[in-house]
């Protein structure tokens, strides 16, 4: 039903795209703005409904500004249903994996005069840009990196690591730490046998894509994904280092040795009772890299408060709103992408975190994996992956189903 229902709210969003723009009619009196969003946090909100008030002060055009969570579950389903519905919001924060519809739709009104494309990271802007134009602003770029809770490594009798460190090293004393403590090794944090796309953050290490640049071709068959899996698989079934299928631990209740996210949870850890560190990816076969997890903004076109719209997003993104924001979510631009000026909004993190972690992570990283029709392919990809979860799993045979499956998808 999830697959149908974001189909079709996706083919809907086309075709009232197409109709037209309610951009070029202003509605009249002071207009009452909704965006779109995925967190419930309330920390983030406090920061948000902060900025936006101090909007307000200075815009009387605008009476309100809400900011409209929508469950992470079917954030996109939510929000394609409700375009399509006719009951768009006015600004809209996007998910790099619907990126490709979004901007490839015409629902996005183009950013022409929002930022000039300079003061941005070149790697940041690559998924919201057609035809030169910016459709979304690249709001949140964070890294992933690994948490490590120092005090269960050498409680395992295995030392800190650090930066260059590889996978079968990780393994390693992810491996001790379940077998000595009793705790996890190391979790793939919002993985859980569901969210594949969070395995780019591994399958990374050796060269391996979700599918060719261009999405037309499927690498999950590929030899290089194919090594990487089998080394994930080796790694939780026979090593014991990650948590098998139905097994979960939370890192920041102090319930695994390490864990590979994104830096805007190491608010969770401001009252830590253990030592813990954050470290850049392990390396893999082919060297270093990195992996973001990334979302956009984005002004609705057929808003008839499109120019209000984006007049406020102007500001939520300008260079002291998004040094604020820099605490959750990593900003774009590149005066703002140095570890004095994300140390103001990140003070659990170490200049040396920051600058290996964040700004080489955001200079030199790959986001996850985004194609258009990605509701679907995403279902598809995780169903095929589902035989992979069990000890006695074919790896190569698994992955070259998932191909067959998805790659009539990516040839279309």
């Amino acid at each position: 039903m999830r697959i149908t229902m974001a189909a079709a709210g996706l083919a809907g969003l086309l075709t009232l795209t197409a109709c037209g723009s309610g951009a070029d009619t202003a509605a009249s009196g002071p207009a009452s703005l909704r965006m779109t969003i995925w967190t419930g946090n309330a920390e983030h909100l406090s920061l948000l409904n902060g900025i936006a008030d101090e909007y307000r002060k200075t815009h009387k055009d605008v009476a309100a500004i809400k900011f409209d969570t929508l469950p992470i579950e079917n954030y996109t389903t939510t929000l394609t249903t409700q375009i399509a519905g006719g009951n768009a919001p006015d600004m809209a924060w996007v998910l790099e994996n619907s990126a490709p519809d979004f901007v490839g739709s015409g629902a996005l009104a183009p950013l022409t005069n929002l930022v000039k494309p300079e003061e941005l990271a070149p790697s940041t802007t690559k998924l919201w840009q057609r035809d030169g134009k910016l459709y979304a602003y690249p709001f949140s770029n964070s890294p992933f990196g690994v948490f490590v809770n120092r005090d269960l490594l050498k409680e395992a009798g295995q030392k800190a690591p650090k930066a260059g460190w590889t996978w079968e090293q990780a393994v390693a004393m992810a491996a001790a730490v379940n077998k000595k403590t009793g705790k996890a090794g190391l979790v793939v944090r919002d993985f859980d046998y569901k969210g594949w796309d969070n395995l780019a953050t591994v399958w990374g290490g050796w060269g391996a894509e979700a599918w060719s640049e261009d999405g037309k071709t499927c690498g999950f068959a590929k030899p290089e994904m194919v090594e990487a899996m089998t080394f994930l698989h080796k790694s939780i079934f026979q090593d014991k280092a990650l948590p098998a299928p139905g097994t979960t631990a939370d890192f920041f209740a102090g319930e695994a040795g390490m864990t590979v996210t994104q830096i805007s949870r190491a608010s969770l850890l401001k009252d830590a009772t253990f030592e813990w560190d954050l470290i850049p990816l392990p390396t893999g076969p082919k060297g270093a890299y990195s992996v973001i997890g990334q979302a956009g903004i984005g002004v609705i076109k057929k808003s008839p408060n499109a120019a209000k719209a984006a007049d406020f997003l102007s500001f939520l993104t300008n260079p002291e709103n998004s040094a604020k924001l820099g605490q959750y979510f990593p900003p774009p631009r590149t005066q703002l992408l140095t570890a004095e000026s994300l140390g103001k909004s990140n003070p659990l993190l170490k200049p040396e975190q920051l600058q290996q972690v964040v700004i080489d992570g955001i200079a030199n990283g790959r986001v996850k994996p985004s194609h258009s029709g990605q509701a679907e392919l995403a279902q598809t990809v995780r169903a095929g992956l589902d035989p992979l979860w069990q000890p006695n799993a074919d790896v190569a045979a698994t992955l070259t189903g998932v191909c067959s499956a998805i790659q009539p998808m990516l040839a279309k």
